[in-house]
Order: C-alpha cells, then structure tokens, then sequence
C-alpha cells in the first residue's frame, strides 16, 4: 500500500510542475530538457519503490500511475469546470497582426519565438496574421488574414 500512496503523490507533484513549467516549454525539448527528464523519472522511480525491487511494487507502482492518468484525463471530460485547470486553455499571441505582450510575458515567450513559429508554418510576417493561438498541446495555430 505505501508503493500506492508514494505513486499517487508523485503523479500529483508530477501534475503539477507540468502546469507550472508550461506546455510552450514542453512542447520544444532541447537535448539537455530531454535528459533532465530521465534524470527526473529515474529520481521519481526511487521515490516512490524506495527499495523494493520485487514484481510486485512494479506492477503496483505502474497500476497507480496508469489509473491516475486515466482518471485524471477523464476528470475534464466529465466535468468541464476541471478542463482548464487540469488542461490549459487556449491563448491568443497575436491579434490582427499585433502581438499580445501581456500573454507571451505570462507564457514565459518572446516575439520572435511566436515569429519563428510563423515562418515554419510558411507565414512570412506576424503583420499577416489574424490570430496566433497558443493551443492547450504548447503547439501555435496561425489564422492568416483573408484577402
């Protein structure tokens, strides 16, 4: 039972910086983000198994987190007042071709990371879009203007 309660805990913990870090961030991983994360899984592996080596506190240990996840994706699901706190929300970037600063700040973004972006989706110049929506995956959809 103590491999159960430390699993929920370190998926809570877990929840929670993800929401902290921000899904910009997580969308984008660098190589040394990418080895942090292993570092981080392997320092939650022993948190939670401590020294229990056995089949069982594995199977007990990956049951909890398969459960939380399903659990928790379903939550917002079945009740949207959760969506945005366990989900994101959407935010606007860009609109009509003019940068919202006050969301990239809260982002941790700079324009030219959203201007980056606009250029791998073959948009030239920030002034021809519409809207640049920070979706709730840390990915940005471009509407462009019409006509």
């Amino acid at each position: 039972m103590d491999i159960v309660v430390r699993a929920f805990i370190a998926f809570v913990v877990i929840l929670f910086l993800t929401r902290i870090v921000g899904r910009r961030e997580l969308s984008s991983l660098e190589p040394f983000d990418l080895i942090l994360l292993v570092t981080i899984g392997d320092l939650v592996q022993q948190g939670v198994t401590q020294n229990d080596f056995s089949l069982t506190g594995m199977v007990l240990a990956i049951g909890t987190i398969a459960v939380l996840t399903v659990f928790f994706s379903y939550l917002p699901w079945r009740f949207q007042v959760l969506r945005p706190v366990l989900e994101g929300v959407p935010t606007i970037l860009v609109d009509e071709g003019n940068v919202v600063e006050k969301n990239l700040k809260r982002h941790r973004m700079t324009q030219e990371e959203v201007a980056a972006a606009a250029r791998l989706q073959n948009v030239p110049s920030l002034s021809d879009v519409r809207w640049a929506v920070l979706e709730t995956n840390g990915q940005i959809s471009f509407i462009k203007k019409s006509g």
